[in-house]
């Protein structure tokens, strides 16, 4: 299936999407893949005259350029694209989970957290069996592991502020790719066969195994219930899935064993997205914004693009080893940090002021020898601002099972929105034919290090657990000028550190910026290098001193860039399946 060919069927759609469902958004494509300096390909270059999406899946992109083509709004669109998403991308979000989103419209910069949060009846120890961790696995594949879901609640509040379209116009693509089906994607086939057999003895196995087997690519995929599921929302809102049957259902799969979980129907009606202040820093001539706590994504990546500009840019190249051993060097420093720190601000002190302050920047930017790697794990600093009484660090890292999307309206509204179910397929839990997050998982499952320190990141009651998200929006003359986010876990900050250093610091297009190889640290001691770096830059950071390994690194990059005459430039990430369309 390419790009131009239309998997959605006319019959029954609303009149609304039937009147511009045949209409072939404009790009530029090239026929060759061109390849950036360092050797990756980067996906054709998309440009648009008024509005664009970048999204994880061609189906999805065109269902959001569609919707603005109507006259909807860019939240309409994020709208229509992530509940495509929840039907083509079902190991990756989906209304079972949640998200963070920034939003750029008339009166400024909003962030949304819909965050997961833990049941009222969550203790410190939900993870432990017999004074020891439970497995990891067996903690995902268990009724603990899900936390109440926040994506409806986010999208309803964006449609509440800045919808145009009725709501129930933006489930009808997904509703349709639902009922009808839908290509299973290479990407998507090589998930179900990669956990096969984790999803065995799951609810998901009677949706995507057939006889005990994956989905092979090609095959039409049908998921009936999720239709209905979403028909449901469509006709009566968030109120059906956070108090109505729906609910039910939620609480239902949380509860069955092995393992049950505590999570009520309290739980749910009681859920809201909460409207929390940007995070925001200065890095070059730009202001770069993003969500804070309980998300580190902002503040990690703020550090080390805050380090980066501690040294003089005239010295480094884009494809030279000075600029990734920096970078490396950097992201120790900030990982270091990450993990004694943020949690959710709500239950502990975070000192995001503190954590980003010029002065504790250029103390910590002390600590990196521009010519030789450092030998040993990095300490957390002492930023202004930090508690008396220091938490133990948590290393545990997220899993990559998430979505981003960019998109930009014509009246210049501008959304970036990461949206995760945690794990590839959440807890393998289904309830009314969507997959249930297991984004609990992501708090530290001892409550207290071994000298019996608590952990910022220990489970609490309606506590909502540390994220990796971080949907970034850039800023010149307050003016936006780059939107950008991916999935990848614990690597997501370093993603989009790397993607704004490439743009705003070397004037990379965001096709070129998507598709850079990584260079991940993460304070691990190691570098991790993805397939394709240069062999010359793989060389000199081993000559500076860097213990390399290598590793796949699937980001999923979806990136507009706004130039000063208002064109709109999108890259999507060549690992994935994503694209960019605009019109």
């Amino acid at each position: 299936m390419t790009l131009h060919d239309d998997p959605l069927k006319i019959q029954g759609m609303i009149p609304l999407l039937a009147a511009f469902l045949f209409v072939t958004p404009a790009f530029a494509q090239t026929k060759a893949e061109p390849q950036n300096n360092l050797g990756f390909a980067a996906k054709p270059l998309m440009a648009a005259h008024e509005h664009m999406i970048v999204a994880a899946h061609p189906l999805a992109a065109q269902a959001g350029d569609r919707i603005m083509a109507g006259g909807g709004s860019a939240a309409d669109a994020a709208i229509a694209a992530l509940l495509v998403l929840n039907v083509v991308e079902p190991q990756s979000s989906g209304i079972g989970g949640g998200g963070f989103a920034l939003v750029h419209g008339p009166d400024g910069l909003t962030t949304w957290d819909a965050r997961e949060t833990a049941p009222a009846s969550a203790t410190p120890d939900m993870f432990m069996e017999n004074g020891e961790p439970l497995p990891f696995r067996t903690a995902v594949a268990s009724g603990r592991s899900i936390g109440v879901p926040g994506l409806v609640r986010l999208m309803e509040a964006l449609h509440t502020r800045h919808g145009k379209l009725p709501w129930a116009d933006l489930f009808q693509p997904a509703i349709m790719l639902a009922r009808n089906g839908f290509e299973v994607s290479p990407r998507l086939a090589r998930m179900l066969a990669r956990y096969a057999d984790l999803l065995t003895e799951t609810d998901a196995a009677a949706v995507f195994l057939s006889d005990g087997k994956p989905l092979a690519a090609g095959t039409i995929l049908k998921q009936p219930r999720l239709a209905e599921t979403l028909d449901s929302i469509a006709r009566h809102g968030g109120t059906v899935f956070y108090t109505g049957f729906l609910a039910e259902r939620i609480v239902a799969a949380a509860h069955r064993i092995p393992r049950p979980g505590t999570l009520s129907l309290h739980d749910l009606s009681t859920y809201r997205v909460i409207e929390r202040p940007a995070v925001c820093h200065r890095y070059r001539r730009y202001r770069v914004c993003g969500m804070g706590p309980p998300s580190s994504g902002a503040t990690t990546a703020g550090q080390i693009l805050m380090l980066l500009d501690r040294f003089k840019l005239d010295d480094l190249k884009l494809d030279g080893p000075r600029l990734w051993h920096l970078f490396a060097s950097a992201s120790r420093l900030a990982y270091a940090d990450r993990a004694r720190y943020l949690a959710d601000s709500d239950f502990v002190r975070v000192p995001v002021e503190g954590l980003l302050d010029p002065a504790y920047m250029d103390s910590r930017a002390g600590l990196i020898n521009p010519f030789e790697a450092a030998k040993n794990k990095a300490a957390a600093g002492d930023p202004p601002g930090r508690a008396e009484g220091l938490h133990a660090p948590d290393v545990r890292e997220d899993l990559p099972g998430t979505t981003h999307l960019s998109v930009v309206d014509k009246e210049g509204l501008a959304i970036s929105l990461t949206a995760s179910i945690e794990s590839p397929f959440g807890s393998g839990r289904m309830a009314g034919g969507f997959l249930l997050n297991n984004q609990l998982t992501d708090f530290s499952f001892r409550p207290t290090d071994a000298d019996g320190v608590p952990i910022a990141n220990a489970p609490a009651p309606g506590k909502r657990p540390r994220s990796s998200m971080a949907p970034t929006i850039a800023y010149l003359d307050n003016k936006p000028v780059a939107l950008t986010g991916s999935p990848g876990g614990g690597r997501i900050p370093e993603y989009v550190a790397q993607s704004l250093v490439a743009m705003l610091a070397f004037e990379a297009d965001p096709a070129t910026a998507a598709a850079l190889p990584h260079v991940s640290q993460r304070n691990r001691g190691t570098v991790a290098l993805e397939p394709g770096m240069q062999a010359t830059v793989v060389e000199s950071l081993k000559a500076l001193g860097h213990e390399i390994e290598e590793a796949e690194m699937t980001s999923g990059l979806h990136i507009i860039r706004i130039l000063p005459d208002g064109t709109l430039v999108g890259g999507a990430d060549p690992r994935r399946e994503g694209a960019a369309i605009g019109r």
